[in-house]
Formats: C-alpha cells, sequence, structure tokens
C-alpha cells in the first residue's frame, strides 16, 4: 500500500459513488473486526466458521466486494487488512476468499 493510498483510499474505491463506497468502508471495518476477533480461518468449524474452517461472514463480505467490482475491488479491501492488520490476517483472508470469483491471491 503506497503513501498516497494509505491517506487516500485505494483507488478502486473512491472510484465509488457515495452510497457503494460507505457499504465497502462498512465491510472494511468488519472485516477488520473478524480479523482481531476471530480470525478468518480456524482449525476447526463451528460457531462463525463453516465446514472449510472460514469465517462465515468474512467469505460474505468477499462475495459481496466481488460482486460490487470483482477482484481489483477485493484486493482494495485486502490491502485495508494487510495495512491494519499485517501480513499474517491478509493471508488467512486469501485463504478464506478462496474460491470467491476469479480469487487466486
Amino acid at each position: 500500500m503506497s503513501l498516497l493510498n494509505r491517506i487516500f483510499g485505494e483507488p478502486e474505491i473512491r472510484a465509488l459513488d457515495a452510497h457503494s463506497k460507505a457499504e465497502v468502508k462498512q465491510m472494511i471495518e468488519e472485516l477488520l473486526k473478524i480479523g482481531r476477533m476471530d480470525d478468518f480461518i480456524s482449525i476447526t468449524p463451528g460457531g462463525p466458521f463453516d465446514i472449510q474452517c472460514h469465517h462465515r461472514d468474512a467469505k460474505q463480505i468477499g462475495r459481496r466486494l466481488n460482486q460490487m467490482g470483482g477482484v481489483p475491488l477485493m484486493m482494495a479491501a485486502r490491502q485495508t487488512v494487510k495495512y491494519k492488520l499485517k501480513d499474517v490476517l491478509a493471508e488467512h483472508l486469501d485463504h478464506c476468499w478462496k474460491g470467491i470469483g476469479d480469487w487466486q491471491v
């Protein structure tokens, strides 16, 4: 994440209309909350984690981001997660989002 993107936000998010931008920002805040409280993956299913040990809500957010703007918008959200929660949790998010659209990170 470049310094300008840290200050002004990811270009894919900035380019959205006001309503969509607000929705994406809310979803990113939810991802940050999930990452801090539960993580995006688990070693066992149950609770907020599906049979694949992926956080259900994080996966649903990934689906919505993909629906709104595809992989570029998903990458923008991931970059924010990486910046705020660091590499390990961003990699866990990558695993959680496997199989959503063309996600292959």
